[in-house]
């Protein structure tokens, strides 16, 4: 090692910091500006509908079975037709995700049947206390685009007497 060993590397990284002067920044105005996200992120969880205003969630608990950290409750209710949430038997009368646990594994997507829940691309999550952490069913569902669309929906008789979990599509075909 020699004396001018330390000055040589000076010299580096002031030449390093000079170059880095003139380039332009990267910084992103957060609140008016929003990144993209990458197509596999996983953000905040969505409970999803299908396109008559039901629920897809048929309340089987299959999401909080795969939950590695025991962050999802769900309990289920009886569908009727007078009151009818899901095409199904059943439905989430309380789903809940405490997101505090949640480690957005996505193993509850990946357990659903009816694919239900997905992890969305929100992810601007705050919370002030313990409670505020803990999303409901109200807080997770889809909204729809007409008031009719709601649920509980009245149908006629018979009518969602089939297959709650939908016949999946081959991926090969």
């Amino acid at each position: 090692m020699s004396v001018l060993d330390p000055i040589i590397e000076l010299a580096r990284g002031l030449g390093t910091t000079l170059k880095m002067m003139f380039e332009r920044p990267v910084t992103v105005q957060y609140p008016e500006q929003k990144r993209e996200v990458r197509p596999r992120f996983r953000g905040r969880h969505v409970l999803k509908r299908y396109e008559n205003g039901l629920e897809k969630c048929i309340g089987c608990s299959l999401c909080s079975a795969a939950c590695p950290a025991d962050a999802i409750f769900v309990e289920a209710g009886e569908n009727t037709d007078e009151k009818r949430y899901s095409p199904g038997e059943r439905y989430a009368s309380t789903y809940e995700i405490n997101m505090l646990r949640c480690i957005y594994c996505g193993y509850c997507e990946d357990a659903c049947p009816t694919e239900a829940i997905i992890l969305g691309d929100n992810y601007e999550l705050s919370f002030f206390d313990r409670r505020s952490a803990i999303y409901t069913k109200e807080m997770l569902i889809e909204p729809v685009s007409s008031p009719e669309l709601l649920t509980p929906q009245k149908v006629e008789p018979g009518k969602y007497n089939r297959r709650s979990v939908p016949l999946m599509k081959d991926p090969d075909a």
